[in-house]
């Protein structure tokens, strides 16, 4: 094992042997989290109580987060996105696990709705029809609704009868491509790759240190502002190619390289806060 254990256990012999005060609280935050189902009121009481991180800051909607989708609690270990049985004990039981992520997987779809709606058009330079010809962001409003499109330019100029796809929901098309990226972010030889075009850049990264900044991307993406999910789009997305039978969807190493380093920068300014 290397690393910090996290909140709620110890490292003994180099094992996780649980801390009873802490493990406390880590049943307190899912249990309360069961009752409010708010990340925001269950910080602001947390830090109301005193209670603190393992490293001793206050907590925030990312701590907190980090804490919910620990699968250490449940007894298990994660390595390469890929969970496996722990020799530890756990903290939480399967059910209450499975309650918060319900909830967590509610407020996700939630929050998504609400970030399409407000974001003009997360794939704006992105997206190509089957023609390969870009496809421009459209909307309409019925009846006070509004209603958001990606249309082929084909259509747009020749007539809707020259192209077999005239038009795509953004709203559907947008969370297609992010729920593609979150499951490749995950995949072994995606953070492989990952982790060597950032070994070219700084010898010191170790593959760990990558799987946590994407596993932390990958839980905090609802937290984003419409604007920065639109700009790490940019950043980790080539292309979408739209076909008669799916999606194409070609990632930038190189730029999840390069969100990894921001989201590594940003962990380590926090530990120097602290």
């Amino acid at each position: 094992m290397g690393g910090h254990p996290p909140l709620g256990y110890d490292v003994r012999n180099r094992k996780l042997m649980v801390n009873d005060a802490e493990a406390s609280l880590v049943r307190d935050i899912f249990h309360r989290f069961l009752q409010v189902g708010s990340a925001t009121k269950l910080v602001q009481e947390l830090n109301a109580a005193g209670h603190r991180t393992k490293r001793g800051k206050p907590f925030d909607k990312n701590q907190l987060y980090r804490v919910l989708h620990n699968r250490t609690y449940v007894g298990e270990v994660e390595h390469k996105g890929t969970a496996y049985p722990g020799e530890h004990e756990a903290i939480i039981d399967r059910d209450t696990w499975a309650k918060v992520h319900a909830i967590l997987a509610e407020n996700r779809h939630r929050r998504a709705s609400r970030t399409r709606a407000a974001t003009p058009a997360l794939l704006k330079g992105l997206i190509f029809g089957p023609d390969d010809k870009a496809m421009a962001p459209s909307h309409t409003r019925r009846r006070g609704r509004l209603y958001r499109f990606y249309r082929t330019a084909t259509g747009l100029k020749l007539g809707h009868g020259e192209c077999p796809i005239r038009a795509v929901p953004a709203g559907d098309v947008e969370g297609m491509v992010i729920n593609q990226i979150r499951i490749l972010l995950r995949a072994p030889e995606v953070v492989v790759r990952t982790w060597r075009a950032a070994w070219l850049e700084d010898q010191d990264v170790g593959e760990r240190a990558v799987v946590e900044a994407l596993q932390q991307l990958d839980a905090l993406w609802d937290q984003l502002f419409p604007a920065e999910q639109a700009r790490i789009l940019q950043l980790l997305v080539a292309r979408v190619a739209v076909r008669l039978d799916g999606l194409e969807i070609s990632l930038r190493v190189e730029g999840i390289g390069s969100v990894v380093e921001e989201i590594r920068l940003r962990e380590s300014a926090e530990l120097k806060i602290a």
